[in-house]
């Protein structure tokens, strides 16, 4: 229940994948050499990546239920933790009246205060339900600047289903 990541400068109405595609942890694991082991799990609003796998939207048998219920069950963990971080600090909850700048300095503040209270072990705030803070979108297409990064972005994506059919296959 420990955020690691804070990205504040984008508004509310930019798509998470957006985001995470512009972003410099993007960047790095879209190149040959990645800085880090492991996987990321995003939700179906995501672009399926060997580094970043999503639920399969039609499981098509057990391994592959088994597989979607356990992603949904982890990325939940982080759907319930921005519902604590949010309640702490209610100035979350919706739109925050400062100029763009200090938003961003009032979110990073708020992560930061929510990841010392957890590490002093204080309970998070009673009312709001533990539902997942989560919206399920579709994901953005890659824009057409030509033919090859369409091309690319294929190759990525069928790169994304092997890796994901080989956890299927050797874990569930």
């Amino acid at each position: 229940m420990r955020i690691v990541n804070c990205i504040a400068k984008w508004p509310g109405s930019v798509h998470d994948s957006r985001i995470l595609r512009e972003s410099q942890l993007f960047t790095a694991f879209e190149s040959p050499r990645k800085p880090l082991t492991g996987v990321f799990l995003g939700d179906s609003g995501y672009m399926l990546r060997d580094w970043l796998l999503t639920p399969i939207l039609n499981p098509r048998n057990q391994q592959e239920r088994a597989y979607t219920d356990a992603h949904c069950i982890t990325r939940s963990t982080v759907e319930r933790c921005i519902g604590v971080l949010k309640r702490r600090w209610h100035c979350l909850h919706g739109e925050i009246r400062l100029s763009p700048a200090k938003a961003c300095k009032v979110i990073c503040a708020c992560v930061m205060l929510h990841n010392r209270a957890t590490e002093l072990g204080l309970p998070p705030p009673a009312g709001g339900d533990d539902q997942p803070d989560d919206q399920d979108n579709n994901p953005l297409p890659p824009v057409d600047r030509g033919n090859a990064p369409v091309v690319a972005e294929r190759v990525r994506n069928a790169a994304g289903k092997v890796a994901r059919d080989a956890v299927v296959r050797n874990y569930f």
